[in-house]
This record gives C-alpha cells, sequence and structure tokens, in this order.
C-alpha cells in the first residue's frame, strides 16, 4: 500500500521533468499547445553531428531537471509510522473492531525467530536424524523476506513477481545464488505458469509444488530450509528435495503445535514480547467510544491471556466483547462444521452448546458462519485488523465485505529506505530517463510514420481519384511506387461508391472503400499540426502502429482544392 503511494507522490516530480521534455511538439494530448523546450522534438535537426548534438542537450536538460525536482521531494517525504488507505472510508460508520493477536496487538523482539529456528533444526537433528553438523548453521535475520516462493522439486528459493515471473538474481539454491542462466534452462524462460503456482493460501494444487511463504513466522523456516540444503549440497550427498521441504516444515509446525515456542515465550515474557504502552490506550479509547471489540487467533488461550496481561492489563478481558481462540484460520473463515467450544478459567474445554457469545468469556475453534449468526456483525460496520493478507483478510472482504487493515511491520525499514536522498536521486534519475527515452521513440517512429504518408500522399495524387470517380469497372488494377528503398503497394480497386446518409457530417459528400483503408471526408483544421501531412493510416507497409499522439489526434489535410483533399483522410 505505501510503497503505491510512495510511487504516486514521487513519480509526480519525475514525470513533471518527463512530461517537459514531451513538451517538444508543442501540442497536448488534445491538440492545445503547450509550452516545451525552445527547440521542439519533432524540428530536430537531421545530419548525424547535429542529431548527437540535439541528444546530448536533451540529456543534459532531463539531468538538470532532476537535480531541480530532488529537493522538493525531499520535503515532502512519508511518515514511515502513518496509516495507508486503499479505499475511501469514514471511520464514524465502523461500530465493530476485531484484531488478530500475534503481530497485530503483540509484537515479538528479533529474538523469537531465532528461537524458531534453533528448536526446528533440533527437531530435525533429534526426530528426523538428520545430521548432527547442520547445528552450526545460525538463523540471519537479512537472509529472507516474506513472500517469497520455493520450488519443492528443485530445492530453490525465490522471488516471483505479480505477473508470475521470476526475478533473475533472487534466485537461491542453498545459501547461493543461482546464476540467471541456469534458472533461464531450468523453467524454460523466467515465467512460471498460473497452474505451477501455489493456491490462495500458499498450498499446492493438483501436485504442483510452488509454495508462497506469507506468514512472518514463516521466515525461520525459509532460512531453515536453505541452510539443511547448502549442507548436502556443500558435502555432495544425494537427497530428496520432497523429502527435505516435508521434514522442515513438520518441524516448524511441531514448534508451534507441540509447544515449545509458547512456553519459550511465557518463561521470558519481557525477552520475546515488545511492550506498548499504546495498546491499552488504543483499546481503551474504543471502549469508551462505545465501539464492540473481539478478538480471534490461532495461539492458545493461557498463552494469549499471559500475553494480554502484560501488554494491556489484567482486566483486558473486560475490553473485549468476543474472545476466540486456536480458531485455526484460515480454516475458521471457509469451514462451517466446527462448533464453538467454551473454555473455563483452568483451560478445560466445556461440551455445552453455545447460545450466544458472552463477554468475558473465552471461545475455542468455531467458524466465522456461526460468529456473524451469533452475533450479527455484518458488512461494512465490521474493520477487522490482520497481519496475514491471505488468511486474515482477503475471504473477509471478498466473502463478507468486512472492511480490513493489514499490519505490515516491513513497511517502516522500506520507507525508511525510500525516504533516504540517494533512493529519492536514483529513481527520480531513472523516471526522468525512462521518459526521455519514450521521447525519442516517438519521434523515430513520428518519422518513419511522416515518410511514408508523405510517400501515400504523392501516390493518391497520381491516381487523381476523384469522388465521382467509378473504380469498381476495374477492381483489380494496383499502383506500385518506390518508397526510398523500400517499395509500397497501393490497392486502388475499390468495392464501390456510397453516398453518406442525412444528418451526417459526410452528408451529400460520396466517400470510397477499400480493404485495406477507409477514405472518408475530413475538414482542415489549421490550428492543428499545420506541418503534418495529408493523411494517418494504420495499415501501412513497414508501420505497424502508429504513435498514441498521432491516433489520438486530428491532422491538417493539404489545401482543399488538392487532389488528395479531395480524396480525403485516410484512417
Amino acid at each position: 500500500m505505501a510503497t503505491a503511494a510512495v510511487a504516486v507522490a514521487r513519480g509526480a516530480g519525475a514525470r513533471g521533468a518527463a512530461a517537459t521534455l514531451r513538451g517538444g511538439c508543442g501540442t497536448a494530448a488534445r491538440g492545445r499547445p503547450r509550452a516545451g523546450p525552445s527547440r521542439p522534438l519533432c524540428t530536430a535537426p537531421g545530419t548525424a553531428p547535429d542529431r548527437k548534438r540535439y541528444l546530448w542537450e536533451r540529456y543534459q536538460e532531463a539531468k538538470r531537471s532532476t537535480d531541480e525536482l530532488v529537493p522538493s521531494i525531499m520535503n515532502n517525504l512519508l511518515n514511515p509510522d502513518a496509516i495507508f488507505a486503499n479505499n475511501e472510508m469514514s471511520l464514524s460508520d465502523i461500530e465493530i473492531y476485531g484484531f488478530d493477536y500475534d503481530y497485530t496487538l503483540v509484537f515479538y523482539s528479533k529474538h523469537l525467530h531465532t528461537l524458531i529456528f534453533n528448536a526446528a533444526r533440533d527437531l530435525l537433528i533429534n526426530e528426523h536424524r538428520y545430521p548432527v553438523e547442520i547445528r552450526k548453521y545460525e538463523y540471519d535475520p537479512s537472509f529472507a523476506i516474506r513472500g517469497l516462493h520455493y520450488d519443492v522439486q528443485r530445492a530453490v528459493l525465490m522471488k516471483i513477481d505479480a505477473f508470475h515471473y521470476i526475478q533473475l538474481g533472487t534466485v537461491y539454491r542453498g545459501l547461493s545464488v543461482v546464476p540467471d542462466e541456469e534458472v533461464i534452462e531450468m523453467y524454460e524462460g523466467s515465467h512460471v505458469p498460473l497452474e505451477q503456482m501455489s493456491d490462495f493460501y500458499g498450498k499446492s494444487s493438483h501436485g504442483n509444488t510452488m509454495k508462497q511463504f506469507m506468514d512472518i513466522f514463516s521466515l525461520p523456516e525459509m532460512t531453515l530450509l536453505s541452510c539443511v540444503n547448502e549442507y548436502f549440497l556443500k558435502n555432495n550427498i544425494d537427497y530428496e528435495p520432497v523429502h527435505l521441504y516435508k521434514d522442515v516444515k513438520d518441524s516448524i509446525r511441531d514448534v508451534h503445535i507441540k509447544g515449545i515456542m509458547y512456553r519459550a515465550i511465557e518463561a521470558d515474557i519481557e525477552k520475546y514480547i515488545c511492550y506498548a504502552e499504546q495498546t491499552r490506550a488504543v483499546l481503551a479509547k474504543l471502549a469508551d467510544h462505545g465501539k464492540k471489540m473481539f478478538l480471534i487467533t490461532n495461539s492458545p488461550s493461557s498463552f494469549v491471556d499471559k500475553g494480554m496481561r502484560y501488554i494491556v492489563g489484567k482486566d483486558w478481558r473486560d475490553l473485549f466483547d468476543v474472545v476466540i481462540v486456536q480458531a485455526e484460520k484460515p480454516n475458521f473463515f471457509n469451514d462451517k462444521r466446527r462448533p464453538f467450544r467454551k473454555v473455563n478459567e483452568k483451560g478445560v474445554l466445556l461440551w455445552d452448546k453455545i447460545h450466544k457469545l458472552q463477554k468475558g468469556q473465552i471461545y475455542k475453534q468455531g467458524n466465522l458462519y456461526e460468529f456473524l449468526k451469533l452475533t450479527g456483525w455484518r458488512g461494512s460496520k465490521v474493520l477487522y485488523f490482520g497481519d496475514h493478507i491471505y488468511s486474515d483478510l482477503a475471504d473477509l472482504t471478498l466473502k463478507h465485505g468486512w472492511r480490513t487493515g493489514a499490519i505490515i511491520p516491513e513497511l517502516r525499514s522500506e520507507l525508511r529506505i525510500m525516504n533516504t536522498e540517494q533512493y529519492v536521486q536514483t529513481m527520480t534519475w531513472l523516471q526522468t530517463l525512462t521518459g526521455l527515452l519514450e521521447q525519442m521513440q516517438s519521434r523515430c517512429r513520428y518519422v518513419q510514420t511522416m515518410t511514408w504518408l508523405q510517400t501515400l500522399t504523392g501516390l493518391l495524387e497520381q491516381m487523381q481519384v476523384r469522388p465521382d470517380h467509378d473504380l469498381a469497372a476495374d477492381p483489380d488494377r494496383l499502383v506500385r511506387a518506390d518508397a526510398g528503398s523500400q517499395r509500397c503497394r497501393v490497392t486502388a480497386g475499390f468495392a464501390g461508391v456510397e453516398k453518406g446518409k442525412k444528418g451526417d457530417e459526410r452528408n451529400d459528400q460520396k466517400f470510397l472503400q477499400c480493404p485495406v483503408w477507409k477514405l472518408v471526408p475530413h475538414r482542415p483544421e489549421p490550428d492543428l499540426l499545420p506541418e503534418a501531412p495529408v493523411a494517418i493510416c494504420r495499415h501501412l507497409h513497414g508501420v505497424s502502429e502508429l504513435p498514441l499522439e498521432l491516433r489520438c489526434q486530428p491532422h491538417i489535410l493539404p489545401q482543399e482544392d488538392s487532389p488528395a483533399a479531395r480524396t480525403s483522410r485516410v484512417v
């Protein structure tokens, strides 16, 4: 979210420089004149030395524009602690606030991932009989980020963009980068088809094995996978990548399910949980304003209770109208079969049938459909916060119309990097150079198109075609003419002559039609591109497509008394 906001805020400045450069032709998108450089692009000199000097002048002009823009951009940096909105919403309309627990209400210190990594590594050694030597590998917090994909069959970790293209240079086998050439050969290019990707929740379907890691808790899992891969590769040990992936996955799961992580955090809560004094203030303010609040988490009851007592206080349950633990998201949002169970003060599950979700009581499991039925909290009056974009937020928005807020801790460090002068300078210059390249390419297409159109104009004048000339008698006649070093083929065999309908701007004027293009009358507009030639044709040999500027703008014709003007414009 923030990345897009930064791109808009900063792109405006860089696009401003590019727009200044593109002003060279002196004509806006709709034909309105606008200010530009003193030397228009479309009148650049034709000789090689002049072209070189012209290009160098444009480059220096772009550089000056960038240098002038950077200070103004640096004065409008984004706040790393800000809230960014993807949609318009009024908080006065929100009546119910929902929260996840881990990495939403509670944030953990850097020690937690080291704990998970070490515990899972020891489980691999002790329970899965992996070599003791892998204990030498330590957790590296800078190795992986959320959102990476892991190819289970090939044992490679990589970044794949939103268009399913592998980002070359990000593919790792073990702890080493895989050369780009090998990646392209391995995947027969850099594109990964949709059917090979994991599904909406990061699970593989139809036997495909491209797994995406979206959970913050998955960072130690990616690092452990790569470390064990590295050990096997360095020691030339033959192994099955699928078995390695499953064993590491099971070990990470057991760190949670067997309570290893929970017991360690409860034993030293100050080491692992980051205390935030604002948490209680925010929750208390919402309660004071009559807002309903609920908590849905996958963590167990005793663990949540100790954490909330630490950051909110002993009376934390008084602030929440509903508390649900061990919800097993994302199944909680999709599985209608699991009923709620009440948990007493000692953590014992009761067998009572649940007819109402009571304040101050803790419930286990359940499902969203039963939750909606018992509470009546539906639609856009609910705002739910979570850290997992898929399992916490997507279904709630798409299926149930809830408003959602994504807690993304990585954005803070990302925005701080994007606020540096080096980053601003680099991105502004890159966008300005992109605009300069587009400008040069447009000029090349413009010149090529104008050359062909001038050739066509001459051919039409040679044909001496007039509106009252009946060409139907000779439909197969062809006219050929040289155009520099290339040849142009113009079909003069028209299907017939038709008359414009009444009320049409072509009223009482005849027009001709042929299989390649259509000839229609066109009134000259002297204020638009007076230097432009007679016609625009999208089907000329050698010109695949006209520039956008030429397709969107009307163009001047020769004098109305010329044969070409009487023949009219080609579209």
